[in-house]
């Protein structure tokens, strides 16, 4: 195996779940609010990773309008028995007052490429499901427990049999692990191997306290004894390392025998610090040893960090299509208000609600993979009142952004905006007028610090606003707000959007959209 660089799936993509199809490697990663749910990012080599589908691409699947932030798709995951692929989801809808309403799904699919079914609903006991295929055919279905009696919440992973023919969980269900002292038991997958039941969990909480922790039984139903070692991989005893919050594990081996483990981690930007390029996916070369446990190949707790890859820069000229790491948030992209044949080069967005919104926003946006980004679009755009905006943001959710925009003044005229949103804050930076024509806006992030420039011509650049604290589009950040109750899972997105709160659906046109990654 060539030396991959870790993480292996930069930005925003976490609980991954991986299987391997002959030659063929599929990873599926959570997407939370936005549309469509669930990336799938596939290898031959577990080192080169390529973005391939987006499986639940239609509301039939995922409605996800007025889901709050964090919320939608939980943990997603991908399996593959007899020439069928399965993937299991949640779809939280709510995660205020004691209560969780977490429906779990089931779709499946004959090319992972192509379509997938309609869901055939699971269970809504707890989330992070998983599916697995036992060697006698039959198929089983894991999940935490939610638990709401005294704020416990985490209640232990539960099993149910699945039946296929009538497609839902069917027999008793069993409470087969209480978890360990880390507590916070979740994100559960079983394994088959040499006689024993193996579960790997996730445990310790999402943050720095994050782990992977395993156990097996010689029946399904358990008692399952845990690892002597465990937890098998964490970064909690090593707030110095570079990889953090390591935990959320699944396993795959190779037509070679070999085994690896993937999990998420973050990279704070200091020890403990904010993690704004959100959760990532990594991966660990695994070993069994003689007493049939697995432990990491470099015998050490910490995930390996492999150096850096090459620089990423990506150009979208919209030239009949958009780019495929573009999303939306909560509801699918649509004619109705993402036009590209108007005007051949342009996209063109017709102004719905506001950032604020949780039905109908107008925006599109990729994930921040890197933490030093320029990022460059231009739009021709005629706004008639304030209530009118397009431009570029730099996005964490409905309540912390950055966003550089044009609008109107009382009188009409044309005016450039830069604003924060920041804890249900509205803050305005700088107001600048600016002539008819096209205009070009540009972001310039450096780890923690965010700096907007304009242009009139494309030539002659004007700083606007200031430089501004980039770290406030983290899930660190948003939890420190002392809203505990809330969730903050994702990460930073930069993207363009309208808006048209008159409701008289302004358009602006942008002609391009360049990512691109420095030194």
């Amino acid at each position: 195996m060539t030396q991959p660089t870790n993480p292996i799936l930069r930005g925003f993509n976490p609980d991954p779940s991986i299987i391997r199809v002959g030659e063929d490697y599929y990873i599926a990663t959570s997407t939370f609010e936005w549309f469509p749910g669930v990336q799938i990012h596939h290898s031959r080599d577990l080192v080169h990773w390529e973005l391939v589908a987006r499986p639940l691409n239609r509301v039939s699947q995922l409605d996800l309008r007025g889901h709050p932030d964090s919320c939608g798709v939980w943990a997603p995951c991908l399996s593959y028995d007899d020439g069928t692929f399965y993937l299991v989801y949640s779809n939280v809808k709510t995660f205020d007052g004691p209560w969780l309403d977490s429906p779990n799904y089931l779709v499946t699919t004959k090319d992972i490429l192509g379509d997938w079914s309609d869901p055939i609903f699971l269970s809504a006991s707890g989330f992070d499901g998983s599916l697995f295929h036992d060697d006698d055919g039959r198929k089983w279905y894991t999940s935490m427990l939610y638990d709401h009696r005294e704020s416990r919440f985490f209640g232990g992973l539960i099993m149910q049999e699945y039946d296929p023919v009538r497609r839902q969980l069917a027999g008793p269900v069993h409470r087969i692990f209480e978890g360990t002292a880390l507590g916070k038991t979740e994100g559960p997958h079983l394994y088959r191997r040499n006689g024993f039941y193996y579960l790997i969990a996730a445990e310790g909480g999402t943050e720095y306290g994050h782990a992977v922790t395993m156990a097996r039984s010689q029946t399904i139903e358990g008692p399952y004894e845990v690892h002597p070692a465990n937890p098998i991989i964490s970064s909690a005893d090593a707030p110095q390392h570079a990889l953090q919050k390591a935990g959320h594990a699944d396993l795959v081996e190779t037509p070679d025998g070999d085994w690896f483990a993937v999990f998420l981690v973050g990279r704070p930007l200091s020890t403990h610090g904010r993690c704004i390029l959100g959760r990532e996916t990594a991966i660990e070369p695994m070993v069994w040893k003689d007493d049939d446990w697995l432990y990491t190949k470099s015998g050490e707790q910490t995930p390996t960090h492999w150096g850096e890859g090459s620089l990423t820069k990506e150009l979208d000229n919209f030239e009949g299509s958009i780019s495929k790491h573009f999303q939306s948030l909560r509801a699918p992209i649509s004619s109705e208000w993402l036009d590209l044949e108007s005007r051949s080069g342009f996209v063109r967005l017709y102004g719905r609600e506001s950032l604020s919104s949780l039905f109908s926003q107008s925006l599109i946006a990729r994930r921040i993979q890197h933490f030093q980004v320029e990022v460059t679009t231009c739009l021709d755009f005629a706004p008639a009142s304030f209530q009118q905006m397009a431009g570029l943001v730099f996005y964490y959710n409905t309540q912390h952004f950055h966003y550089l925009h044009l609008t109107a003044d009382d009188a009409g005229n044309r005016q450039l905006v830069l604003i924060t949103v920041d804890k249900h804050q509205y803050i305005e930076h700088e107001v600048t007028p600016v002539p008819a024509g096209g205009v070009w806006l540009r972001g310039h992030l450096n780890r923690d610090a965010l700096k907007f420039t304009y242009s009139v011509d494309g030539a002659a650049w004007q700083d606007i606003g200031g430089k501004l604290d980039a770290s406030i589009l983290s899930d660190d950040y948003v939890r420190d707000e002392g809203h505990t109750y809330r969730p903050a899972f994702t990460g930073a997105f930069v993207g363009i959007c309208c808006q048209d709160l008159t409701g008289k659906r302004c358009y602006a046109d942008f002609d391009w959209f360049k990512y691109e990654e420095y030194e």
